[in-house]
């Protein structure tokens, strides 16, 4: 069952509270490494918690950086850091991470538990819209191909340049993960029956999974998991 005592925003797309709730008590909650649970209950304090990582999607993330002996990783957009420890405690001691993110603030919200995980050498946090960072790393062409895995959670009007230069900085069999690529399910509803607010990123969200869908660089996989990650393996 649950270890914690605060209750966490939902993220499941499943048929029900109760069953999204099963899976997180059953499979995933009991693995959970402690320093994620502190991390996963300060961020529910946070006025925008919903935007964390869900911790079902981190279970997957986990097991895919270990599959590929990840070493030298990008997450874009880090918002408390959930993701980020979890990256940072699957990769071996010598591991890096480049993190990107225009919020300082946040990141220095759950930074005092990474800083007692003891991983917080292997993270470079750099305050900065990605873009520029991303078109800096490739202005050296020692760095095209070098990194196993990246993660991006963050302005969805940029998913697809993105995509675009992680193609070029991720090695061959390197893996991007792109979160909230169902949005809610609002994906699969007529536009009129979706909040106007919404609307936006539900077309761009579209857009980028018929992107990806259509890329012949990568093998891709949509998953169900949180608000929906695709899972997409560079193949060439």
């Amino acid at each position: 069952m649950e270890q914690s005592g605060k209750k966490n925003p939902s993220k499941g797309l499943l048929q029900s509270e109760e069953l999204y709730q099963y899976l997180l008590e059953t499979s995933v909650y009991p693995r959970e490494p402690e320093p994620l649970k502190e991390l996963r209950d300060i961020t529910a304090t946070h006025p925008k918690a919903v935007m964390a990582t869900a911790p079902d999607a981190g279970q997957l993330m986990d097991m895919l950086l270990r599959l590929v002996n990840a070493k030298k990783t990008i997450e874009i957009g880090v918002f408390t850091g959930y993701s980020l420890l979890l990256t940072a405690l699957s990769i071996p001691d010598d591991g890096k991470i480049t993190a990107i993110d225009v919020d300082r603030q946040a990141y220095e919200m759950g930074l005092p538990v990474i800083r007692k995980a003891g991983v917080e050498h292997k993270i470079n946090f750099i305050e900065s819209q990605a873009l520029p960072v991303l078109d800096k790393l490739l202005e050296e062409h020692e760095n095209e191909g070098i990194f196993d895995f990246a993660f991006v959670d963050a302005d969805k009007v940029n998913y697809k340049n993105y995509h675009e230069r992680l193609m070029k900085l991720l090695k061959m069999g390197g893996i991007v993960v792109y979160d909230n690529t169902l949005r809610g399910g609002t994906v699969a509803m007529p536009e009129e029956l979706v909040a106007e607010n919404l609307r936006e990123n539900r077309r761009l969200t579209i857009e980028l999974n018929n992107f990806l869908a259509a890329d012949p660089r990568v093998q891709i996989c949509l998953a169900p998991l949180g608000d929906g990650i695709t899972i997409c393996r560079r193949v060439c």
